[in-house]
């Protein structure tokens, strides 16, 4: 099958009054759904102002009073909402790429981490050997500290404690046991 004129512009007609993928496939014959929305989207149509047309509306509150309530689905919204502005939905903190040289989100709070740890992880930046990427080991610490798009960004550089990333203090913050994460959830 191959999209003649004809086809698209059946395609745009049904698609503007709200068709479905589905039932444009049908109508068209030898597509499938998916065809359908390929296309929609290649000819830029896949925002729809509305999913009725006003001759549906008419018609509707009639056919509303012989049939059954259906489920409660998803309400349309009048032209009007479809030309303001959509508000992006916030992206989660871990999901977010932050540009070289903005701030960072808000990191996990103090209180998270138990105090001896942070005690010991103050204690140990102080000694830390402060490597850049390029001089990091298999026996260093990979702890980064700091904002990375910022000069002042290094890695703590310790020895490693055997079988990990970090060395001792900051493996006592990032592995912590499952029974106090579990405590500050509730």
């Amino acid at each position: 099958m191959s999209w003649t004129d004809e086809r698209v512009e059946l395609l745009k007609k049904m698609w503007g009054e709200g068709q479905s993928a589905s039932q444009i496939a049908k109508e068209l014959g030898g597509v499938t759904r998916n065809a359908v929305i390929g296309k929609v989207h290649r000819l830029g149509l896949s925002n729809r102002a509305t999913t009725t047309t006003k001759s549906d509306t008419k018609a509707k509150p009639a056919a509303k009073a012989d049939a059954k309530p259906k489920a409660a689905s998803k309400p349309v919204e009048p032209a009007a909402k479809a030309e303001e502005p959509a508000v992006p939905k916030p992206i989660p903190a871990r999901k977010q790429i932050i540009p070289a040289g903005q701030p960072l989100p808000p990191q996990p709070s103090a209180n998270e981490i138990s105090p001896e740890a942070l005690a010991k992880v103050s204690a140990i930046e102080k000694k830390a050997k402060k490597l850049s990427l390029m001089e990091l080991t298999e026996r260093t610490c990979k702890w980064p500290v700091g904002d990375p798009a910022t000069e002042d960004f290094w890695f703590c550089g310790l020895p490693v404690q055997q079988g990990k990333p970090y060395c001792e203090a900051h493996v006592g913050v990032a592995f912590q046991p499952m029974s106090s994460r579990r405590d500050r959830r509730r």
